[in-house]
Parts: structure tokens; C-alpha cells; sequence
């Protein structure tokens, strides 16, 4: 018993100390290179993006709503069952779960002890997941302050009180349309795995949009509750990983200006490969010192 709640304290205390560590590197971070500072070009500010919302959530507002809840009754109700198939995967539960899960498992990690090569997987990953896990909680709390205050009924209500229809503050889980949730958490997840996997991003943009599509084929929201979610998952998304490029961390601008993952593919399958070893017991996990030997802290774990 003594034996186990030793090893849970010295879990926590290594736990409490990585994050400080941390947050004391990613605090002491700035603004490295000039172009760094330089303003954002057309088509990513803030104003620009608000425009862009502005015009498509309204199109959809008069071209598309009306006509999508009637057009969706017309269809065979095998393509509703089709798209209900995975439709949940919008849900930001797993993907919080699987990330913060991962972030505290690396942080009980002693990763001082381990190969170069380790100790760069296990910091990049741990980055990694903390962007993914901070979009998809940030951008989640914003929809659902969104959904609640402007209380827009939902799909189902359309025969009653039709398309257009805002309860402010109403708290009714039925006038919560606007925007939608799992559009806005999918879009904030594909748009983090797109900056940390470009040459995938267009098979994920793909996949994220039947995925946010799937909320109108399943009758949850109307086009422009999907277009607002989407855009506001991409929007706050986009901005957090310009802050991160700007000091370093995961990613960086290089000189065209273009956002870019601070890993390159070589140095990533260099970090596979060296963690796959490690799993089939083809190499050891312990850091070499100069002298050749291994750490201490291996040979007292006996890695």
C-alpha cells in the first residue's frame, strides 16, 4: 500500500513540475523573426472573416433554409441512416477525452531520461494535443454561449413556427440551432490536424465536410447553422496556431509567411521510428551520455 501511494505522489509531483516547466518555456516565448509582427494579409482578419460570415450565413439564411427541411423529407430514409452512421463523430466528448487523456499521461512521463528522439516525440505530441484539445474546449464553450443566447429553434420545429425563428435566452434545448456544435468542433479539429499534417489537409478538409454536412442530412440543424459552426471552428482555430507560429511553439512562419509545423516529415518518421523500436525492444529508451553510458535514472529503473 505504502509502495503504490508513493508512486502516486511522485506521478503528481513529476506531473506538477512538468507543467510548470511548460508553461515557464511557452510563457518565456515571443515574437521571434520580424515578419513574424507583420499585419495579417486580406481574407485572414478578423474584419474580413466576420464579412465572410456575414455573406454566407446570410445566403443560406434565404437561399438554402427554407427548402432544406422539405427536400430532406423527400429524400428515402436511407440516406438520413447512412449519414446517422456518423454523424456523431461532431461530438467534441472523444476527441477531449483522447487528447487530455494524452496530455496528462505525458506529463507523468520522465522524459529527461529518454533518447533524443523520444524526447522529441513525446514534445511534440504533447503539443500537439494541447492545441487540439484547447480548440476543440475553447470553440466548444463559445458555440454553446452562441446556441443559448440566440436561441434559434431547431429543424424539428419547422412546421410550427418555420426557419427564422430566435428565442433569445430562451434555455430550451430546442431552440439551441444556431450554430451548430458538432460543425463548429469537427471544423476546429480538422483545421488543427490540417497545419499539423499539410500533406493530408486536403483528404481532411474532405472528411470534415461530410461530417459537418451530415447535420443537415440528419435533420439536427439548417445550411446556415453548419456554415456558422464551420466557420467559427476554422476562424478561432486558424488565430490560435498564428499565435503559437509567431513564438515557436509547434509550428513556425517561414518566409513566404505561410504557417508551418516546427517537425518536419523527416524528423517525424525519424521519431516514429525510433518509438517503434523502443516498443519492440530493438533499442533502449535511456538518453546517451558523452562517456557512452546510460542515465542513472535507466540503470535505477532498469531500462
Amino acid at each position: 500500500m505504502s509502495n503504490s501511494s508513493s508512486f502516486v505522489r511522485r506521478t503528481f509531483s513529476r506531473m506538477r513540475g512538468n507543467t510548470r516547466r511548460a508553461a515557464i518555456l511557452y510563457a518565456g516565448r515571443r515574437d521571434r523573426p520580424v515578419h513574424n509582427r507583420d499585419p495579417l494579409p486580406p481574407g485572414q482578419r478578423p474584419q474580413d472573416i466576420l464579412a465572410v460570415l456575414l455573406l454566407t450565413v446570410g445566403i443560406a439564411v434565404v437561399a438554402f433554409d427554407v427548402p432544406t427541411y422539405p427536400w430532406l423529407r423527400s429524400l428515402p430514409g436511407e440516406y438520413r441512416a447512412a449519414f446517422r452512421a456518423f454523424t456523431d463523430f461532431g461530438k467534441s466528448d472523444w476527441i477531449l477525452w483522447s487528447s487530455g487523456l494524452t496530455c496528462l499521461g505525458l506529463l507523468a512521463l520522465d522524459a529527461g531520461k529518454y533518447a533524443f528522439r523520444l524526447r522529441m516525440a513525446v514534445g511534440a505530441l504533447f503539443t500537439y494535443a494541447t492545441f487540439i484539445f484547447y480548440s476543440v474546449a475553447a470553440t466548444g464553450l463559445i458555440a454553446i454561449a452562441f446556441k443559448w443566447s440566440l436561441g434559434r429553434a431547431r429543424p424539428k420545429l419547422y412546421e410550427e413556427v418555420g426557419p427564422v425563428r430566435f428565442d433569445f435566452l430562451a434555455f430550451d434545448g430546442t431552440y439551441t440551432s444556431f450554430p451548430s456544435g458538432h460543425s463548429t468542433t469537427i471544423a476546429a479539429l480538422a483545421t488543427a490536424l490540417a497545419f499539423i499534417f499539410p500533406a493530408y489537409r486536403w483528404l481532411i478538409i474532405v472528411a470534415a465536410f461530410w461530417i459537418a454536412f451530415s447535420r443537415v442530412m440528419v435533420g439536427a440543424h439548417y445550411p446556415s447553422d453548419v456554415i456558422a459552426g464551420t466557420l467559427l471552428g476554422m476562424a478561432f482555430t486558424f488565430f490560435t496556431v498564428r499565435a503559437m507560429a509567431r513564438r515557436r511553439i509547434g509550428f513556425h512562419l517561414n518566409d513566404a509567411g505561410k504557417i508551418v509545423p516546427n517537425m518536419s516529415a523527416r524528423s517525424a518518421k525519424a521519431c516514429l521510428r525510433a518509438v517503434w523500436q523502443v516498443a519492440r525492444g530493438q533499442r533502449g529508451a535511456a538518453r546517451i551520455h558523452l562517456d557512452g553510458s546510460r542515465s542513472q535514472a535507466a540503470e535505477r529503473t532498469g531500462v
